[in-house]
């Protein structure tokens, strides 16, 4: 038989009576695991709390790097409209610092800027903008380049501006920074100024298929005579410069041509004239904007097309008495040949225009001799002849002087 338990639940003994200092550490274990789960719960509550803290400054981030990211690419929109009013926008919203080395980087790395914005803005002759221009060319290194290599570079990060002045900052700018680079190559800075003239010009003469007297080696060899401080440069560089040059243009960066915009952005001048028609003799009010050589027409101000262009290359201006309107002047050709020049018909279709010459009329005898004096400028022979005839000019007179 089974030996029975005598202390056994299941035989109806009582259990042991819990004493009253058990019963206290019982309630003492209760209260403190109350205070444990609500411990718990608060930082449960409180991880939420921070992880919502966390994700709302994550997201808080992110929207203020998406509106820095807006606001800066609507300066660089800016700046490619105008200049100026990009890079003001972009210091006011601190997008930007107004130091020279800032700006000039901007220039220099910054993608999506468009090139003949920067070549306006770094030719602008404010001291200022002169810094900028040197720090940005400061960007370049031409070591151990020779000329026509440093050209290639240089050239690439902007496009030229049509004015000769700031043509001329530039040059001076990027003459002084190659000899800096390359000392002993040439005598003084005149010298790498007006051979990188003479390169530009010789690759346009090479290269453009409206030239049709292309310059042989010996007359580029003659025409760079004496630039050297009075003396000759070797034949063997002006040779190996020549033969570069033949054999491969300069590649121009080009902008967006698909946006005319652009090209209107910094005019040599611009406002309201009368124009004749050419078929049908009626006055037309018209929106004129003068640029790179080329006068375009509009029906408002506020149109982003021209519905007339009249390059002004051979072309003349003067006063004309007219009866029928005052303060008039006249665009035409001095050999009395049709003016080549395009205009847009109702449907859209580019014709050729068939004027003899062009009538316009200003609002003020002073409007129109404005008029008249910015076609002129614009339509003087190419501004490098100019510049490198000055510093030729320079040259020669230090060597006489020196004589």
């Amino acid at each position: 038989m089974a030996i029975r338990r005598k202390d056994s639940f299941l035989w109806g003994k009582a259990p042991p009576l819990v004493t009253p200092t058990h019963r206290k550490q019982i309630e003492i274990i209760k209260i403190h695991t109350c205070d444990l789960l609500d411990d718990i719960q608060k930082l449960r509550l409180e991880i939420n709390n921070v992880t919502t803290e966390i994700h709302n400054s994550k997201a808080e981030k992110q929207n203020k790097n998406d509106e820095r990211n807006r606001r800066f690419l609507y300066g660089k929109k800016k700046f490619n409209m105008d200049p100026k009013k990009g890079i003001h926008y972009l210091i006011e919203n601190k997008l930007l610092q107004w130091k020279a080395e800032t700006v000039a980087e901007f220039l220099y790395k910054e993608d999506g800027l468009n090139k003949t914005a920067i070549g306006n803005f770094l030719g602008e002759r404010e001291e200022s903008h002169v810094e900028i221009l040197k720090a940005f060319v400061d960007l370049h290194e031409f070591s151990d380049l020779n000329l026509v290599q440093a050209l290639r570079q240089f050239l690439w990060r902007f496009r030229l501006p049509g004015e000769a002045q700031k043509i001329d900052r530039m040059m001076e700018a990027f003459a002084a920074r190659y000899c800096d680079c390359n000392p002993g190559v040439f005598q003084s800075t005149d010298t790498c100024y007006i051979l990188s003239f003479a390169i530009i010009m010789l690759n346009t003469s090479l290269h453009n298929p409206n030239v049709k007297d292309k310059p042989s080696l010996q007359r580029f060899v003659s025409m760079n005579k004496g630039i050297n401080n009075g003396e000759d440069l070797p034949t063997e560089l002006l040779t190996k410069l020549y033969d570069s040059i033949r054999n491969e243009p300069f590649k121009i960066p080009e902008d967006d041509g698909n946006d005319l915009t652009l090209t209107f952005f910094n005019p040599d001048r611009e406002g309201w004239l009368r124009k004749m028609g050419g078929r049908v003799k009626t006055w037309k009010r018209r929106w004129f904007i003068l640029t790179d050589s080329c006068l375009y027409y509009f029906e408002y101000t506020t149109d982003k097309d021209p519905i007339g262009i009249i390059p002004l290359e051979n072309l003349s201006v003067r006063k004309l008495q007219d009866t029928s309107k005052p303060f008039c002047l006249e665009l035409y050709n001095p050999k009395g040949q049709q003016i080549k020049a395009c205009k847009t018909e109702n449907k859209g279709r580019v014709v050729q225009g068939k004027h003899q010459s062009y009538k316009l009329s200003a609002a003020s005898a002073e409007e129109r001799d404005d008029w008249i004096d910015a076609i002129r400028t614009s339509i003087t022979k190419d501004p490098f002849y100019d510049l490198v005839s000055l510093r030729k000019r320079k040259i020669i007179s230090n060597t006489s002087s020196k004589a």
